[in-house]
């Protein structure tokens, strides 16, 4: 309904509002909440606890759907990128490209290598995988910014599972 309100706002009072819609966003900062938290942030906590207990991680679902995540941090650039030039009332998609989309086992194999976790990684199928795919097409944001540099998706989970650990006891979680 934002853009039926920003296109509205433009047509009745040529007032210029967008949206953005990021996909799976993580990083520094983020709700670490294995319950109600995101994807990667929750397995990193998961991930985190059971290292500390000697149990295995255990992921819910089989692993194979895939998503497209992008660093809190680049997220924040293409935020001011919007606000500074972005001069269309129609929303932009805020995500890495459509060929970087990394299946949960990717990103749990990934956050085992981040935090050289040792123990077991247990796949429970009995839980839903929930939808297989999410994809969202950057090709607006791509036609605008072709030479933008997302942070590589290991160096990003690396500097937020070491942002997590270091600040474990303050993390929301």
């Amino acid at each position: 309904m934002i853009d039926v309100h920003n296109r509205a706002y433009f047509e009745q009072y040529g007032r210029s509002y967008t949206s953005v819609i990021p996909t799976n966003v993580f990083g520094p900062h983020d709700n670490f909440n294995i319950e109600d938290g995101h994807v990667l942030p929750g397995l990193i906590h998961k991930a985190y606890r059971a290292q500390k207990e000697g149990k295995p991680l255990v992921v819910w679902g089989s692993g194979t759907p895939r998503r497209q995540f992008i660093y809190s941090l680049d997220l924040a650039r293409l935020v001011l990128w919007v606000v500074r030039d972005y001069n269309e009332v129609e929303p932009i998609i805020l995500s890495v490209g459509e060929e970087e989309e990394v299946s949960i086992k990717e990103a749990a194999e990934a956050v085992v290598r981040a935090l050289d976790f040792k123990e077991e990684v247990v796949y429970d199928t009995d839980k839903s995988d929930g939808q297989f795919k999410k994809t969202a097409s950057n090709a607006k944001l791509m036609r605008y910014l072709p030479n933008f540099a997302f942070t590589p998706f290991e160096k990003a989970l690396k500097e937020t599972c070491d942002w997590f650990v270091a600040n474990y006891d303050n993390a929301r979680k």
